[in-house]
């Protein structure tokens, strides 16, 4: 699988769980605003769950941006099997604790079952294995591409919005280096630019668009679509 789909597929389950998260929250929060309402260990409960499951996802998206995709995963289902490992069988004399810890350790079960058998191409080798032909020095003017199709703005994750906000404000380009083929990004600032397969999917969702009018060589600069600026605004 490559990185653009794994990513992808990550994305929608991490936005699943987010939103799952937040339906526990708001159920809990309607029921307490109620008078008289009688029972709501259930929903406590159905809150511990769903944070529980929403975790992981969360901590992923965090390594993502900081590692890419391949990398992100493989960190993150390494703290997963050791958190599980390491859990002891001693019990907290509070029952809230208790119930807590094991939805934690059936959260970190299912996000390694989700994401069992992911095998994603590693970006740098596939760069190298097909690199991008560089464009002319001088390429004639061409009209600037139309955005792509809008698509959903719904739900973003925080690493996918940083990327965004990168994008905003820090002059975001594709470039490659003198005697390269390897296509990176680079970003105004002393703070690390966002990861390439981050921006690729930005565009791919229709946030932001390349100007492919210039030379790699020279900077291919990204900037946000409407959609993308709606999406950061949301965030």
């Amino acid at each position: 699988m490559d990185a653009s789909n794994a990513l992808r597929f990550l994305t929608t389950r991490a936005n699943n769980e987010t939103a799952a998260a937040e339906t526990a929250r708001q159920n809990l929060a309607r029921a307490c605003e109620v008078k008289g309402f009688s029972s709501l260990t259930h929903l406590m409960e159905a809150v511990m769950v769903a944070d529980a499951n929403a975790k992981p996802w969360h901590d992923l998206f965090m390594r993502i941006e900081d590692h890419g995709v391949r990398e992100g995963l493989a960190e993150m289902r390494t703290k997963a099997t050791e958190a599980l490992v390491s859990y002891g069988i001693a019990l907290s004399t509070s029952l809230v604790v208790n119930a807590e810890r094991i939805h934690e350790q059936d959260g970190l079960r299912r996000f390694l079952s989700a994401t069992n058998g992911m095998d994603i191409e590693d970006d740098a080798q596939a760069e190298e294995a097909a690199p991008e032909p560089e464009e002319p020095e001088e390429p004639a003017k061409a009209a600037p591409a139309p955005a792509p199709a809008s698509k959903d703005t719904s739900k973003v994750t925080p690493a996918q919005a940083r990327t965004l906000e990168a994008i905003r404000v820090r002059d975001v380009r594709f470039l490659t280096y003198s005697g390269s083929s390897v296509v990176r990004i680079a970003a105004d600032g002393e703070e690390r630019p966002p990861r390439k397969d981050m921006v690729e999917f930005a565009i791919e969702q229709g946030w932001a668009i390349k100007d492919s009018s210039t030379s790699l060589e020279r900077g291919q600069k990204v900037t946000l679509t409407e959609d993308g600026f709606a999406v950061l605004v949301a965030a």
